[in-house]
């Protein structure tokens, strides 16, 4: 039985995805690349599991009288991936970040295929922080 504090064990499949990569082996200019294609179900999970159900996400008649006149994805999908990328390769299992700031350019529209490009920045050697700058195009 899972622990509900630690939370669902994580079934091999995905585990053998999952890097780590420690501070010391982290230069300034290293980077990770992570590249996905929004498809409807990725809307669609991400209004379930966030409770957004804006219109503009979920419902093509009222979205096609919106601004971008189509389905958009949630701005935090992007988010969401710039986290996938933190918490399971760069730098990886036991990864916190604690500040994030973001900017939206354009809408990302289903089959839309975005880049999320992390790089490190700056290291902070007397605590072991580290600033990366993370872009979705």
């Amino acid at each position: 039985m899972n622990d509900p504090v630690a939370g669902p064990e994580i079934p091999p499949e995905v585990s053998e995805f999952i890097e780590n990569r420690t501070y010391d082996e982290i230069q300034i200019g290293d980077q990770s690349v992570l590249t996905r294609t929004l498809r409807p179900e990725d809307i669609q999970l991400f209004a379930i599991m966030s409770g957004d159900v804006n219109p503009a996400h979920v419902d093509p008649e009222y979205a096609h009288s919106s601004m971008f006149h189509e389905v958009i994805a949630h701005g935090m999908w992007g988010g969401a991936l710039i986290s996938t990328v933190l918490g399971t390769e760069f730098p990886g299992p036991g990864t916190i970040y604690v500040s994030q700031t973001l900017k939206f350019s354009r809408p990302v529209k289903v089959g839309d295929t975005i880049t999320i490009t992390v790089t490190c920045t700056q290291k902070f050697d007397h605590n072991k922080h580290m600033i990366f700058d993370c872009l979705c195009t």
